[in-house]
């Protein structure tokens, strides 16, 4: 049975954005990709909110084919290009995913605690989301998230989006660690639910 494991950056002091819903303001830098790298290698598919499909859709298959892009997104980029990705969204038209039809299923937010047993039943190796910060919220309050893999980004917002939409508890301390030449810190939790 495959893992549900989220892997997200989060401010220091607990943010996953910048008060204008930015998330580009924290430190993603080259250990935060090679680390996320290694994440979507070992994920047999994806699943994303809309806004995170949207964006990561937009960005990353092209990038396989870029001369100027550097390598480890070349990689992602071809990864992208391929992986099966479920995308829980009422809003997503057929238009927004028809280059990635073929690899996408949309499921609707009241079928996404359903989706994701089944999904996990059929489905060996790890089911990764990035991003996706309502999604990811919504299943580890059904119990369906196994893992959380936070990095903390060397920097403090102040303000801005929670990482987390509610209160979490029966997470076990599996890991944590610096990335190398990197001052972001690995933080993962296995849940207990």
């Amino acid at each position: 049975m495959a893992k549900l494991v989220v892997c997200n950056i989060m401010s220091l002091d607990g943010f996953y954005a910048a008060a204008d819903g930015n998330p580009l303001v924290l430190p993603m830098d080259a250990a935060f990709d090679a680390y996320n790298l290694e994440r979507i290698q070992a994920a047999s598919s994806l699943l994303l909110g809309a806004d995170s499909y949207r964006m990561f859709m937009g960005f990353w298959p092209v990038q396989a084919d870029n001369p100027e892009a550097p390598t480890v997104h070349q990689q992602f980029g071809a990864i992208y290009k391929r992986i099966e990705v479920s995308v829980v969204s009422d809003s997503l038209t057929d238009e927004e995913i028809a280059p990635w039809a073929g690899q996408t299923t949309v499921v609707k937010r009241a079928d996404a605690e359903g989706w994701v047993k089944a999904l996990k039943q059929r489905t060996s190796g790890d089911i990764v989301t990035f991003g996706s910060r309502i999604t990811w919220n919504a299943l580890l309050r059904a119990g369906l998230v196994d893992e959380l893999r936070l990095i903390v980004g060397a920097k403090a917002l102040g303000e801005g989006t929670p990482i987390f939409t509610q209160p979490v508890e029966g997470l076990t301390v599996a890991e944590v660690r610096g990335l190398d030449g990197s001052d972001n810190v690995l933080l993962r939790y296995a849940t207990t639910s």
